[in-house]
């Protein structure tokens, strides 16, 4: 799985919209905030691009092997 993924938690408002799209790799915490999984290596790279594109406050930022940042772009 060369993409990571991490959740800005002070930016999710807890749309789910991530969880609903790559349930291997999201979840809402007690706060309704989304996590990162364990599983995410599970997820496939086009998932995990998926959950990220579809958060409405592009809270999850994705990168690649290398550190650099795919989503949301710069």
């Amino acid at each position: 799985m060369p993409y990571k993924v991490k959740v800005i938690k002070d930016l999710c408002i807890g749309a789910a919209s991530c969880v609903a799209l790559a349930p291997l790799a999201f979840e809402l915490d007690d706060e309704g905030k989304a996590i990162v999984l364990d599983s995410v290596s599970e997820s496939t790279d086009d998932e995990l691009l998926d959950g990220a594109k579809s958060c409405p406050t592009d809270a999850i930022i994705v990168e690649d092997d290398t550190g650099k940042q795919i989503w949301p772009e710069k």
